[in-house]
């Protein structure tokens, strides 16, 4: 049985989870019971994983919360509401063709699965090699940044406040590097969100679009490059010439990230995505969808269907038509987006009051690095 303090933290934990405070809720959790030893606890931060992974739709947080609520189950196999979870994660996880772990299980209640028979037998003949490619393979999970954000309102209110973002490293492995170099040295302090635009500026219901910063060179929209060389030239590999571009012959300003747009992640309220001027071309410059809007057509497998709708499309031309990698999503503060997404903007779109991203902080690189299993959560 867990004490009365336990309780109470699980109680507030559900609280949290309930106003979609979900890093709260891991928080709180993670405090009270921190090597994950009671079922309750392992069924909590499996919920809280699972509606991240829902909004985000990373495969990764899906695993994850699919083991919390497994283990969840095994630990305490009388838990309905534990049991009821992992069959609906299960299913949702069968639509979504996302196997539950990277290779096929290979035991079952102790019983080697055919999977695990087999695996038995190859890793006799291939554990070397098996070796060797462990150890040169980087593995990746969910990083986090807090970005910190002033605005002045439309009633002339000042804001200072945090926005917390997911950072979905394993499925854009080179975007969310890229951001973290930026951030990590500096380049994202005191730069504008110079853009705010709506979805259809024609109607009068002037929906939200997105808030777009990043430019670190100029804040207007027309500067920010590549932390790094990722053997883009603006774009492109080679020159006119045909000769393949280097980090020596490419000016500085013109480095920028080959698309990865093609990673499953789509655009959803509190997606972080690059922008840029065409394919390849991602280079410091981000945006962020606020509540109410829903720009599928910025995704790679995917165009207008005309009436705000989108449709699928596996055979979209990226090179013609817009597709911009999701790298990111808001799990805390996307209530900020969403004012930021309000304020009032020129005839360019830029609002009339700055609104500045004071610092990003990266509290998480997504690396992993041997963590106990615990910390999936």
């Amino acid at each position: 049985m867990a004490d009365e303090s336990t309780a109470a933290a699980w109680k507030e934990a559900e609280a949290l989870l309930t106003k979609g405070k979900t890093n709260g809720a891991l928080d709180l959790l993670r405090k009270v019971d921190p090597e994950g030893k009671e079922a309750t606890t392992l069924r909590i931060a499996g919920q809280a994983v699972y509606s991240m992974a829902s909004k985000s739709n990373s495969k990764s947080e899906y695993r994850k919360a699919a083991k919390l609520l497994r283990d969840a189950v095994n630990a305490n196999p009388r838990d309905k509401q534990s049991s009821a979870l992992y069959n609906q994660i299960r299913n949702e996880m069968q639509d979504k063709h996302i196997s539950e772990s990277v290779i096929p299980r290979l035991m079952n209640e102790g019983t080697p699965t055919p999977a695990g028979i087999f695996a038995i037998v190859a890793a006799l003949l291939l554990i070397l090699g098996a070796l060797q490619l462990a150890s040169s393979v980087s593995e990746y999970e969910d990083g986090e940044a807090v970005m910190r954000v002033t605005w002045t309102d439309n009633s002339g209110v000042f804001h200072d406040e945090k926005i917390t973002i997911a950072l979905h490293r394993d499925e854009a492995p080179l975007h969310v590097e890229n951001f973290i170099m930026l951030s990590e040295t500096g380049k994202y302090d005191n730069v504008i969100f110079h853009r705010v635009i709506g979805d259809n500026a024609q109607t009068p219901s002037f929906d939200p679009f997105m808030i777009q910063g990043g430019d670190f060179e100029l804040n207007s929209g027309s500067g920010g490059y590549a932390a790094k060389w990722y053997g883009y030239c603006n774009g492109k590999t080679t020159n006119a010439e045909g000769v393949e571009y280097t980090a020596e012959t490419c000016e500085v300003n013109q480095w920028s990230v080959p698309g990865e747009h093609t990673n499953g992640l789509r655009h959803s309220v509190g997606s972080l995505a690059a922008a840029h001027a065409g394919l390849n071309t991602d280079g410091s410059q981000f945006y962020i969808v606020p509540t109410g809007s829903d720009p599928c057509w910025l995704d790679g497998d995917q165009v207008s269907a005309g009436g705000g709708s989108c449709a699928e499309d596996k055979n979209k031309d990226c090179s013609s038509q817009s597709c911009h990698t999701v790298y990111g999503t808001v799990t805390d503060g996307q209530e900020h987006i969403d004012a930021i997404a309000a304020v009032a903007t020129d005839g360019d779109d830029k609002p009339d009051n700055a609104v500045t991203i004071v610092s990003i902080e990266i509290t998480d690189d997504g690396i992993k690095e041997g963590n106990p299993w615990y910390q999936f959560w």
